[in-house]
């Protein structure tokens, strides 16, 4: 039981120090004192891509529900796409979740839908893999009693509307990992679309993935940071400006300063 609480808070202790060296002055007490209910609580962790602050709050991500689930011994889920709610030609898809947190378990059913209206322009095209991940999620908050909202539940925020470059792009899907083209693009994309400096982004990503080596990241992870820095830099480019000046080495920020 001791061991149990000491590792706990460890994490928190863990999660606190990444929180303020990836949000800085962004983040508040309370910011940081719910951090720390959901490390206890459900043992989020901020360096495996568990939760992100977005817009003012803190947000449970697909990877963070699924380890919870992990952690739990989950029994199983089942998915199915419910045809009445869907249309393929429209890119519209309604999908149904069960979690199932033990054999004797009767289930936890969630709901989630997608179509291009409410996905961001970063899985467009993807609304399919969307909208079953977002009735997994439900169905695991249910189950395991997160109240706090998933990324993936949310739509594209009024900030994050697709350039006109990004529109007349085919479709990307956000799969790959550090070395895969498709992330990569993406990242590339926004450090030209807000002129940024590509060296700094690499060590805020590092930091953020709480990684010594972003080879180490793992896909989730940098999805996820990818996803932060896009929303970020649409929100408050100044405030990402002033977070990746951080990582400048000593003689460089007196210059700066």
């Amino acid at each position: 039981m001791k061991s149990g609480i000491s590792t706990r808070q460890k994490l928190v202790t863990v999660n606190r120090r990444l929180a303020k060296n990836r949000w800085g002055c962004l983040i508040s007490k309370k910011h940081l004192f719910t951090l720390a209910e959901l490390s206890k609580q459900f043992e989020f962790s901020l360096a495996m891509g568990d939760v992100l602050l977005i817009e003012n709050g803190w947000y449970v991500t697909h990877t963070g529900l699924v380890r919870l689930a992990q952690r739990n011994r989950c029994a199983g889920i089942h998915v199915r796409p419910v045809p009445e709610f869907s249309d393929s030609a429209a890119l519209r898809w309604a999908f149904e979740a069960i979690v199932y947190k033990s054999r004797a378990c009767r289930g936890f059913v969630g709901y989630g839908d997608a179509d291009p209206s409410n996905v961001s322009s970063v899985v467009r095209g993807a609304e399919m893999r969307v909208a079953e991940t977002r009735a997994v999620n439900r169905a695991l908050r249910k189950a395991y009693g997160v109240g706090i909202c998933s990324v993936e539940e949310i739509g594209s925020f009024p900030a994050s509307q697709p350039s006109e470059e990004t529109k007349k792009r085919p479709p990307q899907h956000a799969n790959g990992n550090y070395g895969g083209p498709k992330v990569r693009d993406q990242l590339c994309q926004i450090i030209r679309k807000h002129q940024l400096d590509a060296t700094l982004v690499k060590s805020y990503a590092t930091d953020f993935c709480g990684v010594k080596s972003l080879r180490e990241a793992k896909r989730e992870q940098v999805e996820n940071f990818v996803r932060e820095l896009a929303e970020w830099a649409e929100k408050d480019r100044n405030a990402l400006l002033c977070q990746l000046n951080s990582y400048l080495p000593s003689k460089e920020k007196e210059g700066v300063a």
